[in-house]
Parts: C-alpha cells; sequence; structure tokens
C-alpha cells in the first residue's frame, strides 16, 4: 500500500439564496438566544452512520487484516480500528456497498474462507475480491464496535430470489436448510438485520434504471426479501426497509421522488417501505476534482459553498416527501455524503485515496447541523466512506493507524446522538473571499436525555476569531465547558509522522447572568455543555 503521502471524496452545488445579498463584513461579536424549554425533534443517532464498501483499502488493510496478522486483530479484524470506532457509538454501518453490492452474490462470502469464490472488483480498479471479508465477518465486525447492520441487496445483477434466501440465511430462527448452514458456519443464534436496503443508486451503477422500472424492482423485493424471524418483525425491533431515492435536484431527481413516494402512497398491503434514500457528494466540478492537500482559501471557500447546497438538497425532497407523506412515516436516509476530491497522487486508480483536512472538519461539521435542523424528516445518514476511502475517520498504513479531523467531529457529536434539537437565534454575519459570501457561524442545540444542554458552533471564517454571547433561558446556568478543534491552517493534515496536528482541545466559556461568552478560534468546531 502506498503511504500516506502518496494516497489519495460529494457533489455540493450553490450558496444559500440569502447569502447572494449578503453583507461583506461580519460583527465581531455575535449575539446568540437559546431558549432550553422549546424543544424540536429527537436528533437521531442513525445520522452518525458509517458506511464500508469494497472499494480501495477500507475493508481489506482497512479493518481485515486477517486472523494470522501480526497486526493486532480479533478474528481478522484490526483491534485499533474498533477501539477507535467505538469511542464514536457507532450506530448502523452500511455494507457492502455502493456500486459494489449490486454486484455482490452473497454466497461467495459465506463457508470456509480457503473454499470462498475469488472474483475481481470492476467497479472499483479491477482489483482481486478474495471475499474473505463476507457476511459472517462483518456481521463480527458490527457486533465488535457495537453498531447494527445496515445491508444493500443486489437488485442490480441479483434476483429477489438470491436476496430472499440470504436474508433467510442470516434470520431464520426455525431450523429451516438455510439456517442449518448459517449454523454449520459458526452461528447458529439468528443475525439481527437492522436496515435493508434495497437496491444501490439504481438510477446510475445499479442498473440504470428509471423511476417506472425500479418501482416494479422495490414492490417485488420489499415483498419476498423479508426478515424470517418474528422477533424482527414487530416494533420496535423491525427491519426497515430503504429504497433508492434520488442523487441530486432537477426535475430528473424530483420525478424520481415523486414516482416512489405517490405509489408509496397508494400502495397495497403486500408492499411497503419505512426509508428513501438521498445521496449527494461534495464535489464542485467532477471533470476537475478540488485537491484534498496543498489547498488554499479560494478552493476552502468554494468547498464550504457547495457543501452547504445540502440544506437546499433536502428541503426540495422533504417538500415532496410531506404531500403524499405529511405525517413523516418514511425518513429521508441520506446514507451517502461527504466531500469527494480528487486522488492523492501516486495512489491506486480507482481506490478514491484523498487526505483529510481541517475543510473536512468544518465540512463535516455543517452537514451534522443541517441533518439536525431537519431531524424531523432526515433520521439516517451514513458518511462514505468509514476507513481509508474518501472523507474517512481513520486512515491506515500496515500497523499505524491516525485519526482524521472528521472522525474528531464525530466523536465531539456523540452528545447529540438521540438528543432533543433546541432551536437557536442568531445573525452570524457572513465571511467572504473574493465573490464568495458564506455564513460566517453555524450553531445547533440539544438536550440529551439526562436533560443537559449541549450547543455546537462552527466558525467557518479561516482568518478571524469571533466573540459569541449566548442567552440562556430555560436552564440554570453555573458553567460551560467543552473541547475546540482547529488547525493552523485550513489545508492542515494529520499524518502518520505527525497523528496529532489536529486534535480536540479542552476549552471553556464564561457564564454569568444567564449568558455565556466564548471566543471560537478561526477555522473551527467547538461543543461545549452548559452544567
Amino acid at each position: 500500500m502506498p503511504s500516506l503521502a502518496k494516497r489519495a471524496m460529494p457533489i455540493a452545488l450553490a450558496v444559500l439564496g440569502a447569502v447572494a445579498t449578503a453583507p461583506a463584513i461580519a460583527a465581531e461579536k455575535i449575539e446568540f438566544s437559546v431558549d432550553a424549554s422549546k424543544t424540536g425533534a429527537k436528533i437521531d443517532r442513525n445520522i452518525f452512520g458509517q458506511f464500508a464498501e469494497h472499494l480501495g483499502y477500507g475493508i481489506y488493510e482497512g479493518l481485515w487484516v486477517g486472523p494470522d496478522s501480526k497486526i493486532p486483530n480479533t478474528r481478522g479484524i484490526r483491534n485499533d480500528v474498533v477501539a477507535a470506532l467505538k469511542a464514536l457509538k457507532v450506530p448502523n454501518v452500511r455494507w457492502p456497498g455502493g456500486c459494489f453490492a449490486d454486484e455482490y452474490h452473497w454466497r461467495k462470502g459465506v463457508g470456509p474462507a480457503a473454499e470462498r469464490a475469488v472474483s475481481l472488483n470492476p467497479n472499483w480498479g479491477g482489483v482481486i475480491e478474495p471475499n474473505t471479508f463476507g457476511l459472517h465477518e462483518f456481521m463480527d465486525f458490527a457486533d465488535q464496535i457495537g453498531s447494527e447492520a445496515y445491508l444493500s441487496v443486489n437488485v442490480g445483477s441479483g434476483t429477489p430470489r438470491e436476496a430472499a434466501e440470504w436474508l433467510e440465511y442470516m434470520t431464520a430462527a426455525q431450523p429451516t436448510t438455510l439456517a442449518k448452514e448459517r449454523a454449520a458456519n459458526g452461528h447458529p443464534a439468528p443475525y439481527k438485520v437492522a436496515y435493508l436496503g434495497i437496491g444501490n443508486e439504481s438510477w446510475d451503477c445499479g442498473g440504470n434504471m428509471t423511476p417506472d422500472y425500479y418501482l416494479s424492482q422495490l414492490k417485488a423485493y420489499s415483498r419476498f426479501v423479508r426478515n424470517f424471524n418474528p422477533a424482527q418483525q414487530q416494533d420496535p425491533h423491525r427491519m426497515l426497509r430503504i429504497a433508492v431515492g434520488p442523487g441530486g435536484d432537477g426535475p430528473r431527481w424530483t420525478e424520481w421522488t415523486e414516482t416512489i413516494m405517490k405509489a408509496w402512497q397508494g400502495r397495497s398491503w403486500s408492499w411497503d417501505m419505512e426509508g428513501l434514500s438521498l445521496h449527494n457528494y461534495t464535489v464542485v466540478n467532477w471533470e476537475q476534482k478540488h485537491k484534498s492537500v496543498g489547498f488554499g482559501e479560494t478552493e476552502y471557500a468554494e468547498i464550504l459553498r457547495s457543501t452547504l447546497d445540502m440544506d437546499r438538497l433536502i428541503a426540495t425532497h422533504a417538500a415532496i416527501m410531506d404531500k403524499y407523506d405529511p405525517e413523516k412515516k418514511i425518513a429521508l436516509v441520506v446514507d451517502e455524503w461527504g466531500a469527494w476530491y480528487a486522488k492523492l497522487p501516486g495512489s491506486h486508480e480507482g481506490f478514491l485515496i484523498q487526505q483529510n483536512s481541517q475543510r473536512d472538519a468544518i465540512l463535516a461539521a455543517l452537514n451534522l447541523n443541517i441533518f439536525a435542523r431537519h431531524a424531523d424528516r432526515v433520521r439516517m445518514a451514513n458518511i462514505a466512506q468509514m476507513i481509508n476511502v474518501l472523507q474517512a475517520m481513520i486512515m491506515t498504513d500496515k500497523e499505524k493507524m491516525i485519526l482524521t479531523p472528521t472522525y474528531h467531529v464525530f466523536k465531539m457529536y456523540v452528545p447529540f446522538q438521540d438528543a432533543t434539537f433546541v432551536p437557536v437565534a442568531f445573525n452570524g454575519g457572513f465571511y467572504t473571499h473574493g465573490r464568495i459570501a458564506l455564513p460566517r457561524i453555524d450553531a445547533i442545540a440539544a438536550k440529551d436525555k439526562a436533560g443537559k444542554l449541549w450547543l455546537a458552533f462552527t466558525n467557518v471564517d479561516p482568518n478571524q476569531p469571533v466573540e459569541i454571547e449566548a442567552s440562556l433561558a430555560g436552564v440554570t446556568a453555573k458553567s460551560a465547558a467543552g473541547e475546540t478543534l482547529t488547525a493552523p491552517k485550513v489545508d492542515s493534515v494529520n499524518t502518520f509522522e505527525a497523528p496529532d496536528t489536529i486534535a480536540p482541545k479542552p476549552v471553556s466559556g464564561k457564564v454569568q447572568g444567564g449568558k455565556l461568552a466564548l471566543t471560537l478560534a478561526p477555522k473551527s468546531v467547538t461543543v461545549i455543555s452548559v452544567e
């Protein structure tokens, strides 16, 4: 594997409408208002989900080294990676893809490892796929990190029968032939499958289907690819089915959402779904992608302007869903999101290797905040991807492992998992660079299950600190403390030689007379709790 210095991801488009006419100069002190007695929707912990595809070094060498490796492992899965991911309280992991999922045939990944079929991975580099990391290994991995399984079934090149047999193999509690085969392969008890993705990007790499043709497949798969375990057929343990949804905005994508949601509203008893996916990567230009290292303030501003389009995209499709589902029974599942940059020079074609900078920490926080503000509809999301691929949490090189700035943001946001959204009122002004004007400050607030108030602030401005003065109502505040994440430059990164260049540092605010005073460093993400 190339070193990180040589190893090298999604689509963002426009500035929020209000920014176009925004003033160029922001106030040095910004006033916030938070009333903890006024609450909104639950911020579902599943919006902090992860994605692990058979792509590049994401699975092999990233999380799977095999039981005979000198790298410390448990049944072939890296111990250091497991420990790092457990700290994130990862709610769900999407597997085996991605584009890989619609060419994945599950039988290749079960049974004795030495007897498994060896195939190719034509989507991602045309490399050998040994299938040594299959179903049992993935479920073991999910169990080790304390996460739920989000399985994507093969709709593109598979059949309803193949997918149904996979689910029977996994979930049947009664002694069917497939359940007995599962037991013979080392797992007598049925697996729990919490989420089932019915295809992946069926409008593109998953089969280039029209909305109507995919709908016909969705109806068949949702009918026959069932969870065979009675214990997983009723709330709150019911397996939730997630249909392929849009991949952007514009007529093509709104037609897709309209087609699926209108059919769902008029559905018969024999088919159903519980979620609709949305894919959106932060990419300014697919033909000339931005670099993930060695960029300047212009590229920093362009990427963040693009990523903010996630808010409008969600609002557009949520409005269509509201027409057919005013009670918001169907979750909008943003199960692929993140930054997609040019591959690192010298890295393998199709491995999607890129670095992860302070810019990506800001980008991650902005997107998580958008999801939180749409928590009534967005109840699940999966960043792409977990290890060594695109906007990764973790990077590995043989026995070495580093945590990325994006990892640190996810760790800092753990208190927001299943917390209750609290509205925040503020006018943060604007950060401007050339023709680009961005909201200078972004912030969210929430109350956790114990009633503690948490605040998250993002200072987008890479040059100027910001003084925050927050009025706190509905809570008796005595102190405020937490962590902040910043870096020397917008393109600062962690490397195997300097793994802690970007790491959270303790921070505290001054609370007096019901007000919180806090200084936000430039290009920073800060999370604090109010005691």
